[in-house]
């Protein structure tokens, strides 16, 4: 479970980096943001428990 999480995350943080990189897609910087703040605490939750 924790490496689907890892990846998960880093599948949202290279949708922030290129959200940031190409000016057209801020929109995917911003889904991408939410993704990876929203997977963070359900990996962080899961883990807690």
């Amino acid at each position: 479970m924790i490496a689907l999480i890892l990846a998960l995350l880093l599948v949202w943080l290279v949708l922030v980096v290129v959200g940031l990189l190409v000016k057209g897609l801020f929109w995917l910087f911003v889904i991408g943001a939410i993704l990876f703040v929203a997977t963070a605490v359900v990996g962080w939750v899961r883990r807690r428990v």
